[in-house]
């Protein structure tokens, strides 16, 4: 494969700029990250520690084996949501490496409302799920909650998102043949007692695990009768009289490690193999990527440039190189893995959709990883392009997007908006992960367009009844809270908070998270046994 040359002259007082507004947001990434694991009460630590449950990195550091990664997944879920401080959702999740095998890990931090599940608790677990049955990686969840949090229970419980699909999903899992492991180290009531039994296993901690329908004051309202958490659900009747779990175990470190002898005791399965290659760095520093991408997303940046602080020796085969030239296509490695890159030079022309279409049928064919790189305004538009295809090529685009069916990865790396975002594999296409940069942007339009095409539209309105065109004070009136308003919901924290993406990532890291991703979407077929596309319109 060629060598990136790389253009970028790192001693320029534009790349000198565009690193500092860089390193500048990854700073505020690091430090929102640190909050969202440390930030607690004193007081939930303390009733924690009193009742001799593990803080849930502790949890996590004793699951996982020595020296290996955790690829966690929307670790901001709700940030600024709700009090501002139910951070990660409640849900500590991600994938790792238990007794040498990939797993989803997730586990609820009852320092966090004592465990109780959000919206965006129970989007995380759907999510979650998704992450399982897609890669086919076993699941296992180290539950301690309170329960749905009663005052926001109209958004959890009853429609097809709600937490009644978390059951749902495991019941298909189970079909699946996908291993669901639990560890009950608290209180798991009415819908956290299904989700306990509809496991394959369960290990079950004395003195604070109990699974129940109904806690002790629900059953005293109910039929009067007193009983304690214990005897109504704890892991001495649980494991020798109802048999509804099947270890016992003394502490939350006990319970810790049967787990890994359970999953350790799982058949090992054959990974789908790709034609690898001997994995090899970048030539260039991924740190540069800080100076690379414009500090102002409307300013042009060379993908490749990005491509090659991405890829294993800096090597790409670029696809169709002198046409369709504002989207690069073309094959590269990472971390050894053969993948297809497509990757936004500007807005989406009939050509570089057409181009787009080929070259995914190419990768789909050959079962070779898609990776789309977002920096996309959208499609073009006007007379000419509509009469050149437009449409035409950009539903074949869409269309080879949504039915390819091997593995594919989105990261945006700038702006990502309207059509733009579908053609390039956005949350709505399924992409096994996307993840964000902290600069990324995301909506129909930008600000500024959105704005303008309101202004637009009112003064027509006016020039149509006859009314005078709006003032220069009556326009800013329109602009500011609609670009106010895109700047808040567009920005990269908005959108995680909501896990639109499975996080927010330091551009320097992009090519390991890539990584550890592809290695997780090889526990599962490669492509689908279904190939094929829909009718492209020619």
């Amino acid at each position: 494969m060629n060598i990136i040359e790389s253009k970028i002259d790192t001693n320029s007082e534009e790349y000198r700029k565009n690193f500092e507004a860089m390193d500048a947001l990854v700073k505020d990434l690091r430090h929102e990250l640190k909050r969202a694991r440390t930030e607690r009460s004193k007081k939930s630590l303390d009733r924690l520690a009193q009742s001799g449950k593990l803080p849930a990195q502790k949890k996590l550091d004793l699951l996982l084996d020595k020296n290996t990664p955790f690829l966690e997944i929307a670790p901001l879920a709700a940030k600024d949501m709700y009090d501002g401080k139910i951070h990660a959702a409640g849900v500590i999740a991600g994938v790792g490496i238990v007794s040498g095998k990939e797993v989803v890990v997730s586990m609820n931090d009852a320092t966090i409302k004592g465990g109780a599940s959000y919206p965006m608790s129970v989007k995380k677990s759907l999510r979650m799920q998704t992450i399982c049955m897609e890669n086919r990686l076993p699941s296992v969840h180290m539950i301690d909650s309170a329960g749905a949090y009663l005052p926001l229970q109209a958004q959890i419980f009853p429609d097809i998102d709600g937490g009644g699909r978390v059951f749902r999903n495991q019941a298909m899992m189970s079909k699946m043949g996908i291993p669901q492991i639990v560890a009950v180290m608290g209180l798991c009531t009415a819908g956290g007692a299904y989700g306990a039994a509809m496991s394959d296993e369960i290990v079950h901690v004395k003195g604070n695990g109990a699974i129940f329908l109904g806690g002790p004051p629900l059953v005293k309202a109910a039929t009067g009768e007193e009983v304690t958490a214990d005897e109504l659900g704890g892991a001495m009747l649980h494991c020798s009289e109802s048999g509804v779990s099947d270890y016992i175990a003394e502490d939350d470190a006990h319970a810790i490690s049967i787990l890994r002898d359970i999953i350790g005791n799982l058949p090992e399965t054959e990974k789908s193999r790709l034609s690898m290659v001997d994995p090899k760095p970048p030539l260039y520093d991924p740190r540069e990527l800080y100076g690379i991408v414009s500090r102002d997303l409307a300013t042009f940046f060379d993908i490749r440039e990005v491509i090659a602080r991405i890829v294993d020796g800096s090597e790409f085969l670029e696809f169709k190189e002198l046409y369709g030239t504002t989207l690069i296509c073309g094959y590269a490695h990472i971390h050894g893995y053969p993948v297809g890159i497509l990757g936004n030079n500007g807005i989406l022309f009939p050509d570089s959709a057409e181009k787009a279409t080929q070259f995914i049928q190419i990768c789909d064919k050959r079962k070779i990883p898609l990776v789309f790189l977002q920096n996309i305004n959208g499609f073009i538009i006007g007379r000419d392009y509509e009469r050149g295809g437009i449409t035409k090529n950009g539903h074949k685009m869409v269309n080879a997007v949504s039915t390819s069916t091997v593995p594919k990865f989105t990261v945006i790396v700038g702006a990502s908006y309207g059509a733009g975002n579908y053609a390039m594999c956005g949350r709505g296409y399924s992409p096994r992960f996307l993840y964000m940069w902290p600069n990324g942007k995301i909506g129909v339009m930008g600000g500024a367009e959105a704005a303008g095409v309101l202004v637009s539209i009112t003064n027509d309105q006016n020039e149509r009844l006859g009314m005078p065109r709006l003032t220069a004070d009556e326009e800013e009136a329109i602009r500011e809270p609609i670009i106010a308003a895109a700047e808040k919901e567009g920005n990269a924290y908005y959108a995680t908070a909501r896990i639109w993406d499975d996080g927010i990532i330091d551009p320097a890291k992009t090519r390991d998270v890539l990584g550890l991703s592809i290695s997780a979407a090889l526990n599962a077929p490669i492509r689908d046994d279904v190939y094929g596309y829909g009718v492209f319109r020619m």
